[in-house]
């Protein structure tokens, strides 16, 4: 991610519309998870804030390949946030109750999602829970995706399968960020048609456009925040069948196997680190 990037979501990741109201739709998917007294990892912690709001639930420990990213941290005083990849996380198995990853997974330095999302399977407590959030849809690559270096955008589906191939459980899977949805795709064909009435190149526009992390004017911050209380609320009850993110809820078996790489890992030295250790027992 743009070194920029980082800065911008510090200054709003306590404030903005859609980190606080994406927080409200976690405490409604994970539905009786959150609890006291809970040994958190959050993979992929950015700025912190997440982090932040998770330690009211018990020990949250973050982990962030980016320094310019664990700088913020420590400008919030986050004492458990540690360099490390996602890959290859640095904690013992079965360490936590609780793993979340908001919008990691989905990143150009993730080379592989399915090896990133087996690890964090390795380290879930056996009965333990993953959530996991990816930007939704091919279809509505924006120049925030370039800005934030996107790797892919999701269906549920494919999120699901991957989920699977690791031996997690899915418990639950939705859309998420549903009422806006129609907002962004006029947006994002607004944007492209003016492009291409400039005579420009839309792929190439994608390289140096910002990303949508910006303070909003208090009425649409008030505005679209009602829209997400919303939607958290219709989400503790229902699916939805369309949006801007997936999410999933999956959980690791109370009775596991060690966990093989599939064949078609992409990074040969991975899946064989990873097959030795399931081989380990470990």
């Amino acid at each position: 991610m743009n070194v920029s990037e980082y800065e911008a979501m510090y200054r709003v990741e306590d404030t903005l519309w859609w980190y606080v109201g994406m927080r409200r739709i976690a405490v409604s998917v994970l539905d009786g998870t959150l609890r006291p007294n809970l040994t958190i990892l959050d993979a992929g912690c950015g700025t912190g804030g997440n982090l932040a709001w998770l330690s009211s639930f018990g020990q949250a420990y973050g982990v962030d390949l980016s320094p310019h990213a664990l700088r913020f941290c420590a400008e919030r005083r986050l004492t458990t946030a540690s360099r490390a990849s996602i890959l290859e996380l640095p904690f013992a198995d079965s360490t936590f109750d609780l793993v979340t990853s908001f919008d990691v997974i989905y990143h150009l330095g993730v080379r592989d999602d399915v090896a990133a999302l087996a690890e964090m399977r390795r380290v879930l407590k056996p009965g333990g829970v993953a959530l996991i959030r990816v930007p939704a849809l091919e279809q509505l690559r924006s120049t925030h995706d370039a800005a934030v270096h996107t790797r892919q955008r999701y269906t549920l589906e494919e999120l699901c399968r991957k989920l699977d191939r690791t031996g997690l459980e899915v418990v639950r899977a939705s859309y998420a960020n549903s009422l806006l949805f129609p907002l962004a795709v006029v947006a994002r064909i607004a944007t492209r048609l003016a492009a291409r009435l400039r005579g420009g190149d839309h792929a190439g526009e994608l390289e140096t456009h910002r990303s949508d992390v910006r303070p909003a004017p208090p009425a649409v911050n008030a505005l679209f925040g009602a829209a997400m209380r919303l939607e958290a609320a219709a989400l503790a009850r229902v699916d939805l069948p369309i949006g801007l993110s997936v999410l999933a809820v999956a959980r690791k078996p109370a009775s596991v196997e060690p966990w093989v790489a599939p064949p078609l890992m992409r990074e040969p030295g991975l899946k064989v680190a990873l097959r030795a250790r399931a081989e380990a027992g470990r």
